[in-house]
């Protein structure tokens, strides 16, 4: 039974599943790939902080917004926040690179130390993270850098993708999220 067990938990595991959030937090019951090869990385690590989740691209106009994410990022993480940056080439085919090419430039170009996922092989909307965004915001995202912050309870709030990372709406909103 325990051998069996392991097996489902395995497979499970290579679909972006996991048996459960820390916090019965069903948006973190998913694993994610890194963006460099390495461990799949089980989101329920990240139970009971505050999770801004964003998806990028490398040649979007709103590509500049990794700077700003990097400083929120560094500001807050030590409070709480993770930023999750997760490629996708679902706008404007503006994230065409490989994950080496992606790690390359966000390090190159922003110094990037936030967590970075594999670039989606799916259409964003019908990844199992992505549908539980939607599920619980009723927006899902219509261009690049669309941000989600997950509050330490699961509650959710969606940004548009013109929303700075360091502008007054979203900072206000980490800063009630990590103290709530």
């Amino acid at each position: 039974m325990g051998t069996t067990r392991r097996i489902f938990t395995t497979w499970f595991a290579t679909l972006g599943f996991v048996a459960a959030a820390a916090d019965g937090n069903p948006l973190l019951n998913h694993t994610l790939n890194p963006l460099l090869p390495g461990k799949p990385v089980a989101l329920s690590q990240y139970a009971g902080k505050v999770v801004l989740v964003v998806n990028v691209a490398s040649k979007c106009g709103y590509t500049p917004q990794y700077e700003g994410l990097e400083a929120l990022y560094k500001r807050y993480q030590s409070k709480g926040l993770v930023v999750m940056g997760i490629p996708a080439n679902d706008f404007g085919a503006q994230e065409r690179g490989t994950n080496q090419e992606i790690a390359e430039f966000c390090k190159a170009n922003y110094g990037v130390t936030f967590p970075m996922f594999e670039k989606l092989d799916v259409p964003i909307a019908k990844h199992p993270l992505f549908t539980g965004l939607i599920a619980k915001t009723g927006q899902p995202p219509k261009w690049n850098f669309h941000k989600y912050l997950i509050d330490r309870k699961g509650g959710v709030v969606a940004y548009p993708s013109d929303v700075e990372p360091l502008s007054p709406t979203l900072v206000t909103a980490v800063e009630k999220a990590l103290a709530g």
